[in-house]
């Protein structure tokens, strides 16, 4: 048996046999651009595979070394890839430059930061390992824009009436080139070093060859907008850099933002933080302990069983544990199923987070469902479950070795547990507010009644609902 067959050997006995077949017929007779930087979403979709099998599939074969796992920074105004890393460590800035864009962001994982998946070289060497070999656009495609861009297969086709250039330089290489420019907006960017040139073409046309110049550096610059007249342009270029760089120029109209403007999901930080699989997985191996990534809307839900003590009294210790550890397998397979994440179990309690509010409200009705269940079985209402929901934004940090949150959303949430009877959920108006989770409420005819409470340690007062 060959290492290749022994690391899906090994893959079969960890992830669902479906998504593993699909994975290995990739990688034996895929294209090369199909093993870079795959957009798992879009896999499983194309595949008609389960999302969060599909998730689980690549994590484990990325664990094995069957692919290298790459966190992104994105641009969210052109899909660009700002940055890239092996792991969410390398996401150490206030905020990220687009040159493309001229704009600049400060990082957050809801949609700012994919992880995507390229075969390892030991596995299949592909073009992709050698980026600087890449033809110019391919370059483009497969290492600067991100795999939520939904770029066409005819990219050269339809790119072709929207460029006027592309100029490909050796390190230290300059070039002289004559266009014709016409009276629109028009950019030149390298996608190597995100170097940006705007030159914004008005007023009359003339017969009078203008001049330019741009140099290639690491500095990611924005020169300033230059304006110039329609007609003859010789245009300098100059590689500083120890690299080859592909600068392109292109005409900023309508025809470009439509190329760039098809959108898919993809696989986001966020959504791979709330991914049990990879909680399982990678543990400890996240995040810097100085680290304070921020999560615009995250969704956590908290547990706790009421009364445990007495129950430990009332049917001793054995008894007790193992329907407290029914009870926590229960919940564990829950939230797995329901695409969320168990963060940490305190004592007798639950804190597991989901990245909509939708999945946690399902979560949670399947909670209770199966709390009656297990007391039904064990012929005593001994498992009395209290569950709190609450919606907002966060910040993903290490504490404890543990890849954790931390935030008056988190402390809310705590709280509003707290305010928990057994059987009865209680929610924020972040959570019912939502339009999916209205429309689960709906469909199961849950009903909800509201109330202004006082939360312990919080300064406003906060609207709670409590689902029954």
């Amino acid at each position: 048996m060959s290492d290749v067959e022994s690391l899906f050997s090994a893959l079969q006995q960890t992830a669902d046999a479906k998504a593993v077949k699909c994975i290995e017929a990739v990688i034996k007779s895929g294209a090369d651009r199909e093993l870079n930087r795959i957009n798992v979403l879009a896999f499983a979709s194309q595949h008609g595979l389960d999302e969060e099998q599909t998730i689980a599939a690549f994590l484990h074969a990325a664990r094995l070394g069957i692919f290298e796992m790459t966190w992104n920074v994105l641009c969210p105004g052109c899909g660009g890839v700002l940055d890239t890393g092996a792991s969410l460590k390398s996401v150490t800035h206030d905020s990220y430059h687009c040159g493309l864009c001229a704009a600049g962001y400060e990082p957050t994982l809801d949609e700012m930061v994919e992880v995507t998946f390229t075969v390892s070289p030991r596995v299949r060497r592909i073009a992709a390992h050698d980026p600087d070999l890449l033809p110019p656009l391919e370059y483009y495609r497969q290492m600067f824009f991100s795999s939520g861009v939904d770029l066409p297969d005819d990219l050269e086709q339809k790119f072709a009436p929207i460029m006027l250039e592309m100029i490909d330089l050796s390190p230290g290489e300059k070039a002289f080139v004559s266009l014709q420019l016409p009276p629109e907006f028009v950019i030149i960017f390298d996608a190597v070093t995100h170097s940006a040139q705007f030159i914004d073409v008005k007023g009359e046309p003339t017969s009078e060859r203008q001049s330019l110049s741009f140099i290639v550096s690491r500095g990611h610059a924005l020169n300033e907008t230059v304006v110039l007249r329609p007609g003859a342009l010789r245009l300098s270029l100059e590689n500083n850099t120890d690299r080859r760089v592909m600068p392109n120029i292109c005409v900023a109209n309508d025809a470009l933002h439509d190329l760039l403007g098809h959108r898919r999901p993809f696989l986001t930080a966020k959504r791979l933080l709330t991914n049990q699989s990879f909680r399982d997985i990678y543990r400890t191996d996240t995040l810097d302990v100085d680290q304070r990534l921020k999560i615009t809307s995250l969704t956590f839900l908290f547990t706790d069983l009421r009364g445990s003590t007495a129950l430990y009294e009332r049917v001793g210790d054995m008894a007790a544990f193992d329907l407290v550890r029914a009870h926590f397998r229960v919940l564990h397979d829950i939230v797995a199923s329901e695409t969320g994440a168990v963060v940490k179990t305190i004592g007798d309690a639950v804190m597991a987070s989901f990245p909509s509010p939708d999945r946690a409200v399902a979560a949670a009705l399947r909670m209770r469902q199966a709390m009656m269940r297990l007391n039904a079985e064990h012929g005593a209402d001994d498992l009395l479950l209290k569950i709190g929901i609450h919606e907002g934004s966060c910040l993903a940090v290490s504490l404890n070795d543990r890849q954790d949150y931390f935030g008056q959303t988190v402390n809310i949430a705590s709280r509003v547990q707290g305010l928990a009877d057994p059987d009865i959920i209680m929610t924020t108006e972040a959570v019912v507010g939502d339009a999916r989770v209205s429309e689960i409420l709906r469909e199961r005819n849950i009903s909800s009644v509201s109330r202004i409470a006082e939360l312990h340690g919080i300064d406003q007062r906060v609207r709670v609902f409590a689902l029954s």
